[in-house]
């Protein structure tokens, strides 16, 4: 009897240390490796022009997915908000603006922003239902501008990188306003009282002889830039358009992220096919 009560007693106790270190060993996978496979993704919210810049988030969507990153994109039609959004953080980053624009805007509104990185370029273009050719344009004709000041210095860069115009010596020329035109040998007339997403409806309109449109809102407005400019602005261009962020975000592995697969192979030759030189990618 004491044997079989001895035999009985060690099986429940072996059976318990058993038990004991299952337990451990869960505890210790639920503190260790397996604590990855639980992991939540990563939500990335960005804010985008329509067109090129969302639709090329888009196509990284899925490749950030794979990486542990949920990309959000939030679309707008105007160059405001997308900075008032990303510095009341309802975005975490932005995808819409080059260089001279980000750093005029935080000039004027004091943003804690900083360029997380470059992704591409998007040449500006002259159209004109009137004239097939730059040098077409006659005595006096009027050119229309973005009333966007940030806009002025490429727009007049364009047109003195073109032979229409010639701005003073000295000065900054992304920087350049139509003040600086020192010399106009056609008198071109220049109205500059157009916001830039309006700028497709003028030159709709047949209004003024010249319209200059940025390539994403002639994009987004079914122009080929490539075929119904006269003439465009040079892929060698340094208005590159970037990533913003809040200054210390450009650290964040998932911003990090978000720019080496913008300017990855795959993103690279899908923007080349995509938009037929029309928007080049930096790299």
């Amino acid at each position: 009897m004491k044997k079989l009560l001895a035999g009985l007693f060690l099986s429940i106790l072996v059976l318990a240390l058993a038990a004991c270190g299952t337990d451990k060993k869960e505890d210790e996978k639920s503190a260790s490796g397996d604590q990855t496979d639980s992991k939540e993704n990563v939500t990335l919210k960005v804010g985008a022009s329509n067109t090129p810049h969302a639709v090329i988030l888009e196509k990284a969507k899925p490749i950030l997915a794979k990486e542990g990153i949920d990309l959000e994109i939030e679309t707008y039609t105007d160059y405001v908000l997308p900075n008032q959004d990303l510095e009341s953080k309802d975005i975490d980053a932005n995808y819409f603006q080059h260089i001279p624009y980000l750093e005029l805007q935080i000039k004027d509104n004091g943003y804690d922003f900083v360029n997380a990185g470059g992704v591409h370029i998007e040449p500006i273009g002259i159209y004109s239902k009137k004239y097939k050719t730059l040098e077409d344009l006659p005595e006096g004709a009027t050119i229309l501008l973005s009333n966007s000041v940030s806009d002025h210095g490429r727009m007049l860069s364009l047109l003195e990188a073109k032979g229409l115009i010639k701005l003073k010596e000295g000065i900054d020329k992304t920087a350049a306003e139509l003040k600086d035109i020192d010399e106009n040998p056609k008198n071109f007339k220049f109205d500059a009282n157009t916001a830039p997403e309006m700028l497709v409806q003028m030159y709709e309109n047949d209004e003024g002889d010249a319209v200059l449109i940025n390539s994403n809102f002639a994009i987004d407005n079914g122009l080929n830039p490539i075929e119904d400019a006269i003439s465009l602005e040079d892929k060698e261009s340094p208005y590159v358009n970037i990533i913003a962020v809040r200054a210390g975000d450009e650290s964040k592995p998932e911003i990090k992220k978000l720019l080496e697969v913008l300017t990855s192979k795959e993103i690279q030759d899908f923007i080349l096919e995509e938009w037929k030189g029309a928007v080049v990618p930096v790299k």
